[in-house]
Formats: structure tokens, sequence, C-alpha cells
């Protein structure tokens, strides 16, 4: 064992102990990180190379700051992102979601599906829609102008529209044509504040976290939002939290114009995100 694997075995106890929910996963990414290599060359880095600000960075995730403001990026299905503070960090549960919407929008008999990500944050959601349905024409709003300082640097060169606005509020030159609405939007209750990671509470942006004593205020808006802007027969994807299971379907009713109301399990199998299809009239 050379001598910067012997600090990540001691790092990952460090991390361990501190709570971080992967330790030795993150001491690898930050070791990969200060050395710039890839995590499956650690053992390649000669012991006269080991540079010691894998302390310092250690120290920081040690006390519980996002790995991904660490290195400045995040990974997102095939994608490579920038974060940093004012942004949410994407998160692998999403990841779930985008496959869903992906496989709906393939499904559709439509030659350019038209796209809209709402709430869009680091862009995730829209860049991998786009970048995985080539001939789509992806379109997403942001409302912070922190979290757009990012946005901005991660669709440049891409093919997605990006406008700053309210979600709620957004393309209403675009009302009744979308195939598919997609949001990953604020849903934990102002009551769980306390229960939330240290990774998320103190350093994901309040607006992108909370949405009212239950968590659904914007999840309500964004079903009145989404049936505005979908066309007949076209679907929403929204994410919402594993104990929200079985409540956000019901905000989707047939009263209120949809079918085929629904929720899908995350990667753990946990309920994640709830569909509905815009009712034909």
């Amino acid at each position: 064992m050379n001598l910067l694997l012997a600090e990540v075995a001691q790092a990952t106890r460090r991390l361990a102990d501190a709570g971080v929910p992967s330790p030795r996963n993150d001491a690898e990414e930050l070791a990969a990180f200060v050395h710039g290599v890839k995590r499956g060359e650690l053992h390649s880095v000669k012991d006269t190379d080991f540079d010691a600000r894998y302390w310092e960075v250690t120290a920081r995730r040690e006390a519980r700051e996002p790995l991904q403001h660490i290195t400045g990026r995040a990974y997102f299905r095939y994608l490579e992102l920038q974060v940093g503070p004012g942004v949410f960090v994407p998160r692998p549960e999403t990841e779930s979601v985008v496959g869903w919407a992906i496989d709906a929008v393939r499904a559709m008999d439509v030659v350019e599906p038209l796209i809209v990500d709402l709430c869009t944050g680091s862009g995730a959601i829209a860049l991998a829609l786009a970048q995985e349905v080539p001939r789509s024409r992806v379109h997403a709003v942001e409302l912070s102008e922190d979290a757009l300082r990012w946005t901005r640097k991660n669709v440049e060169g891409s093919r997605v529209d990006l406008r700053q606005g309210d979600a709620l509020a957004a393309f209403p030159d675009l009302d009744g044509q979308f195939d598919l609405v997609v949001s990953n939007p604020p849903y934990i209750p102002l009551t769980e504040w306390e229960y939330v990671a240290p990774e998320a509470r103190d350093y994901d942006p309040d607006m992108a976290l909370f949405s009212g004593e239950d968590g659904l205020d914007l999840i309500r808006g964004i079903e009145r939002t989404a049936h505005r802007l979908l066309r007949p027969g076209g679907v929403v994807v929204i994410e919402h939290a594993d104990t929200q299971g079985g409540l956000v379907p019901w905000i989707f009713t047939e009263e209120r114009g949809w079918a085929d109301a629904a929720d899908h399990p995350d990667l753990n199998n946990r309920p994640r995100f709830a569909t509905a299809r815009k009712a034909m009239p």
C-alpha cells in the first residue's frame, strides 16, 4: 500500500466517525481531486507526490461541507456539472425521475418533443433530457440568481433554452404545447428542518428545499402550471419526498383534468416521484 492509500484509509475512518454517509467513496473522490487522477489510479501516485492539501479537504468534508462543493463538480447520469454555493446539488435519486421521463418521451409519437424543466437548479434534468433525447426541444426556468450563475455555466453550448423567472408563471407563450413537464421542486416540510442532513440544510439554498408546512405548496402550484403548459395527452413528472408517497398523486385528480396519476419508486424502491397525464378533452 502506498502512502496515499494509507491516508485514504485513515480519512475514511474520520469521515465515518463524522457521520458522512459514504465515507470511503468521499475519501477516494477527494484524494483523486487533490492529486489530479481518477479514483482507480490512486495506487499509482508516488509517495513523494502526496499532497498535504488532502487533509485540508478531508477536514472540510468531515465538517459536513458537501463533497460537490469541495470538488466543484457533481455527476448526474452521463453529465459532469459545475456546482457550488447557491445551487442545489443534484442527487442520485433524481436519476430515476429522468429515466422515467426519457422513456415516456421516447414512447410518444412525436418527432421533436417539447419539454420543460421547472425549478431547474443546476440544469441537471434539462441537460440530461437534451442529451438523451437528441431531437427534443428543451426549455428550463430558474428563479434564483445565485443558482443561475451555475446553471448558465452548465447549459452553455447546449440546446437548452434557459430563462429566469417564477416556475408558476413560466412560458405563457407556449401554453398547451408541451409534451412533457418535469420538475424536482422543493418539497421538505418546514417542520422537518432539524432532521435534514447537514449537507443539505446548511449548504443547499432554502428555496430549493422547503415548501410550506407539509412540503407540498409548490407542487400544488406546479400542478396548475403543468396543466396550463401541457397539450392534451402530455405528461407531468414531479419528484417528491419518500414520505409523501401516495399524497402527490391525489393532487393530480380527474376533477382537475388529469388521468393515470401514479407514484413510482426510486433506485432504493422508495416512493420518489409522481406522474400524471393531461386528460383529453
